[in-house]
């Protein structure tokens, strides 16, 4: 099992931990509920140090990354992020990330830490074409995800940068809690608003200490997995593993708006296809119209009860206090305001398909 920089100050706090993604990481500290409700009202902090980190440089680092990834890198600037996926041949999902243009030749890419070893080797085959200098950094940084709508505020006595400037996926580098040549990215998985902060491992106790300094006025609070997982889910946000994975298709899941056809791409022309052909599923939001809780993996079924999919993601959304989850269905059942069932052990509950996200900022 791995640790990051900060398990220790956790196991301190008293977290519950538990492995994950083959790291050991706090699933919850005070309890879900209120950990996420203090992310939507004030600010909220979350080690995914677990996440991984590559480097990509040289005169053939863009050549490369608009091979092995769907969205147009080229259109990426210094001090932009994009949101990403690497597509398999197969038309399915290799893993979804985000790439910061760091300089001219020069990206970082983050990628989900339960697959940092594939997508590592998936880019390193692709580059034997392109010779682009890759660099695994995944055990070098830490990252902090300071998310809230008062993050800006109790975040700004910590650098001259000014946070209010960096809009959303702009990112700077610059000195942060006393740190040089940390990343500050206006990025995160909450909806809420923040900003993840990376550095050096060795640096990553100095910016926890310094980051609840800050925040102590602001009601900060450490935030575990467990939130994080409710809080994107109210967003309406796919999870690697659970909404998208090597089987499914990112033009079903809803990622045709960072699927780029100007370009060739691996498993372009299976996709193309399947968008001229037309869909055959959907993924999809839903919210329950009685007291339940969908899990992943329970039945959708039609009107009638005739099984039409599986729940991919589900929780009790606790900013909207009603079961919410997120599933494939056929077409024509997912358009918003249709009806459905949700397989409940003996009870088929009913649901009503609804637009993403599910919680919409005040």
């Amino acid at each position: 099992m791995n640790n990051t920089a900060l398990t220790n100050v956790h196991i301190e706090l008293g977290a519950k931990m538990v492995p994950f993604a083959g790291y050991n990481m706090p699933v919850q500290y005070e309890g879900v509920t209120a950990e996420h409700e203090n992310v939507r009202n004030n600010v909220g902090v979350f080690d995914v140090s677990h996440m991984g980190e590559f480097l990509v440089s040289g005169q053939n680092a863009l050549a490369l990354l608009q091979k092995v990834c769907s969205n147009d890198v080229s259109k990426l600037v210094v001090g932009k992020a994009q949101y990403n996926y690497l597509p398999n041949k197969q038309g399915g999902i290799v893993d979804d990330l985000i790439i910061y243009q760091i300089k001219e030749d020069q990206y970082l890419l983050v990628v989900n830490a339960a697959n940092i070893e594939k997508d590592w080797e998936w880019i390193t085959q692709h580059n034997e074409e392109f010779g682009a200098d890759l660099r695994n950094i995944s055990d070098e940084y830490s990252l902090l995800a300071i998310q809230g709508p008062k993050a800006i505020e109790a975040m700004q006595s910590l650098t001259t940068i000014d946070l209010s400037a960096i809009k959303f996926y702009q990112f700077e580098v610059g000195q942060f809690a006393g740190i040089e040549n940390v990343i500050i990215s206006a990025t995160g998985y909450t909806g809420s608003g923040g900003f993840e902060v990376y550095c050096k491992n060795e640096e990553a106790g100095q910016l926890w200490e310094k980051v609840f300094e800050a925040g102590k006025d602001f009601g900060i609070k450490p935030i575990g997995l467990a939130a994080r997982d409710t809080l994107r889910l109210e967003m309406g946000y796919c999870l690697y593993g659970n909404d998208i994975d090597d089987t499914t298709s990112p033009l079903e899941a809803g990622l045709g708006w960072v699927t780029k056809f100007t370009k060739d791409f691996v498993g372009s022309d299976i996709l193309k296809a399947q968008k001229e052909r037309g869909l055959t599923n959907k993924l999809v939001g839903f919210q329950l119209e009685e007291r339940g809780i969908p899990r992943s993996g329970y039945q959708i079924t039609d009107n009638n009860g005739k099984v039409i999919g599986n729940v991919t993601s589900g929780t009790m959304a606790p900013s909207l206090g009603i079961g919410i989850g997120m599933g494939y269905v056929p077409v024509e059942y997912a358009e918003p305001g249709n009806t459905i069932g949700i397989q409940i052990r003996k009870n088929q509950v009913p649901a009503t398909v609804v637009k993403l996200p599910f919680y919409k900022n005040k």
